[in-house]
């Protein structure tokens, strides 16, 4: 600013690389001094972020429409005008940002009012880049927590990814499959029936790969009208519609560089789907409200329970959309297809809920096993779990007995047959054909572990309506 003296001199750049684990995150400057905003900006580069700069007003709001930041440092004066006086329409512009102000007037009422204003920190030049970072820094941590905060209010309750081990072959090689994609940006499918572990499954992709540090992000497609979905999904501005009082960050926002998991995209509704085709293609987006095109840095996993590939042939699901979702897909079996699991995974639930809730229980009787083992379970894994909690809450023993649990063997035949039972070859060699194109990426590679030729496989396949 004019009639100060120049402030090159009174910084040293001595942060040349990154410190080890500080997170990347985009920062704003807003400063009318070109060496202010030049040496500002080189230390936190060095530090590590990413950094755009403004000299005035109109030139910070055209960059706030056009990016995402998760901090701003503004000086307290910026020409004649005070920046006390701009923090409203930050605030209004990009409530999610936080916003440190910086003067080289040091005075405890300023401080008070930019505070009061909306700012979240006050810094006063001369300051070290030692300062400047650690002032960043703490700021940017706050804004991590806050993202994560919102994301998991959204989630349901997920349980452990470790839970997804599996003595099946089948499951086992599909698992392998999910743990091989992981490290790759290829969108990935996740096909099942309800209940089946397909989130899980997405949340396994996203730990194993290299955004694992960043958000994993949820849209429940079935939850919402196309309106409302697009809001979610993208963000709004402020008056696009009524109620929308704020302009609102969407899931892509919250998601930038993580991944974004689409549960249930067989739901989207089709007159969505070419928005949601062009993000996926392109990575580009609108929020509602804002003809500013915006790009996202996300990774894209989807899970259904439906048949895309019919819904496409009844018109209610676009072809091209299924193209660019389907580079990676496995379908999760059903909990009757891996039977072998049932004991494990009913043994760790009872010790969860046993210790969530202070209960007794600790094991369970040799009946109850049987009826576990013999029940087809239509709700699968989440069908298990439920169960089992019910039975931990209602029990006042330490072992669990088969009139614990609310499940009907009998009438509830296994659609699944296991070698040794009283069953059809016809009917062990559908299973078998069944579990092995479930667990392999390609036609071709499920023909070759059968033995057959492709072409015996496709005619069986379609003799067993699979």
């Amino acid at each position: 600013m004019a009639g100060r003296e120049p402030y090159e001199s009174s910084v040293t750049i001595s942060l040349m690389t990154t410190p080890h684990g500080e997170d990347v995150s985009r920062i704003l400057l807003i400063d009318d001094d070109p060496g202010i905003r030049r040496t500002f900006r080189a230390c936190l580069e060095a530090a590590g972020h990413r950094v755009a700069t403004a000299s005035d007003f109109s030139q910070a709001e055209v960059s706030l429409q056009s990016d995402v930041f998760d901090l701003c440092f503004i000086d307290l004066r910026i020409g004649n005008e005070s920046s006390i006086d701009f923090l409203p329409v930050l605030q209004q512009v990009a409530p999610w940002m936080r916003t440190i102000m910086v003067t080289a007037y040091s005075s405890i009422d300023t401080a008070i009012d930019a505070i009061r204003a909306g700012a979240v920190d006050y810094l006063v030049k001369p300051c070290s880049c030692e300062q400047l970072r650690l002032a960043a820094a703490k700021q940017i941590s706050a804004r991590r927590l806050e993202r994560r905060l919102e994301a998991l209010e959204k989630e349901d309750c997920f349980t452990q990814v470790a839970e997804l081990d599996s003595a099946n072959p089948t499951m086992k090689k599909i698992l392998e499959t999910l743990r091989q994609v992981a490290d790759t940006d290829a969108s990935v499918l996740i096909l099942g029936e309800s209940g089946t572990g397909k989130g899980l499954a997405a949340r396994m992709v996203h730990q194993c790969s290299a955004r694992a540090k960043e958000n994993f992000v949820t849209v429940n497609c079935p939850s919402l009208s196309a309106e409302l979905l697009e809001s979610e999904l993208f963000g709004h501005k402020r008056g696009a519609f009524t109620g929308a009082t704020e302009n609102k960050l969407g899931r892509v926002d919250q998601a930038e560089n993580g991944t974004l998991f689409l549960d249930e995209i067989g739901d989207v509704p089709l007159v969505l789907q070419p928005k949601l085709l062009r993000f996926i293609q392109d990575r580009e987006y609108e929020r509602v409200g804002d003809p500013v095109t915006r790009r996202a840095n996300v990774r894209i996993v989807a899970a259904t329970n439906r048949d895309l590939e019919e819904m496409v042939k009844e018109g209610t699901f676009r072809e091209d959309l299924l193209y660019r979702i389907n580079v990676i897909s496995v379908r999760m079996l059903t909990l009757r297809e891996r039977i072998e699991d049932i004991d494990l995974l009913a043994e760790k639930f009872l010790l969860r809920f046993a210790a969530n809730y202070h209960r007794k229980a600790r094991r369970f009787s040799a009946a109850a096993i049987e009826a576990m083992r013999t029940y087809s379970w239509p709700g699968n894994i989440r069908e298990l779990q439920n169960v089992i909690e019910r039975a931990v809450i209602l029990s006042g023993s330490e072992e669990l007995g088969g009139e614990h649990l609310s499940i009907s063997p009998e009438s509830s035949p296994r659609q699944h047959p296991r070698i040794g039972e009283a069953v059809s070859l016809q009917d062990l060699e559908r299973a078998h054909i069944t579990s092995v194109l479930a667990g392999t990426n390609s036609f071709d590679a499920a023909a070759k572990i059968l033995g057959i030729d492709a072409s015996t496989l496709y005619r069986k396949r379609k003799e067993y309506g699979l």
